[in-house]
């Protein structure tokens, strides 16, 4: 018997230094249906009443993601709806392409996944100066007092391991579950499998989105803080 594929970062092509594996073509095709779904659903765009499923459907994700993003940040959604409706958009699109035959999720793979954390871990202070100002933002990491540098450091750090190997893990355990009901059952129960494997895969894009937002939140309150201790002082 043929051993289950269940690893995308398995090389179809090397040429010295360079090496084409199936993680990279799988991202790129999950990339290309993101830019394609983009466009049939923009490309008729109206004000009226009278609009198309697609614009329904495109209105309703973003209400909802700006809901989100309002309650978890307590902020105006503008400049972080890009970021986090990105983020939950290709890792729900890469997780729900599992039902094609071949396709293998690219969050099924460790780089994957911590390249998306290391998107977290740079927006993270870039949203954070931009909103509080360097000086604000460095300051939090003195907090409580200066003795907590390196343990905020830590966990900043700590935090985007977190995020990386939550999304693998838990997208690697539905993959090798399946894989060995497939072996000993091979009709319904994988069948069943999958579309819990479906369910899982949009929790973990929505926990992944979150998680991101209060990393983000986080680093964007001193701010705020700043204003009201000054006003109280």
């Amino acid at each position: 018997m043929n051993a289950i594929q269940i690893n995308p970062d398995t090389p179809i092509w090397e040429w010295g230094p360079f090496v084409l594996n199936q993680t990279l073509i799988f991202t790129w095709i999950s990339m290309a249906v993101l830019v394609a779904l983009s466009w049939l659903m923009t490309r008729t765009l109206s004000s009226d009443t009278n609009f198309s499923r697609g614009q329904n459907l495109l209105e309703v994700l973003v209400e909802t993601l700006q809901n989100q993003i309002r309650e978890v940040s307590g902020q105006q959604t503008g400049s972080y709806l890009p970021f986090i409706g990105t983020l939950f958009l290709f890792i729900a699109i890469s997780n729900l392409l599992a039902i094609v035959p071949g396709y293998y999720p690219p969050t099924g793979s460790l780089s994957t996944t911590a390249a998306l954390a290391t998107c977290v871990f740079v927006a993270v202070p870039v949203y954070g100066i931009s909103k509080t100002g360097l000086s604000a933002y460095l300051r939090q990491y003195l907090q409580p007092s200066v003795f907590m540098l390196p343990f905020n450091i830590i966990g900043e750090l700590s935090r985007t391991l977190a995020l990386a190997v939550r999304l693998y893990g838990n997208m690697m355990s539905g993959t090798v579950i399946g894989a060995i009901l497939l072996g000993f059952v091979p009709l319904f129960v994988p069948i069943v499998m999958q579309l819990f494997g479906l369910l899982t895969g949009m929790i973990q894009a929505y926990i992944f989105a979150i998680l991101a937002m209060v990393y983000i939140a986080s680093a964007t309150q001193a701010q705020s803080t700043s204003t009201l201790d000054s006003e109280g002082n």
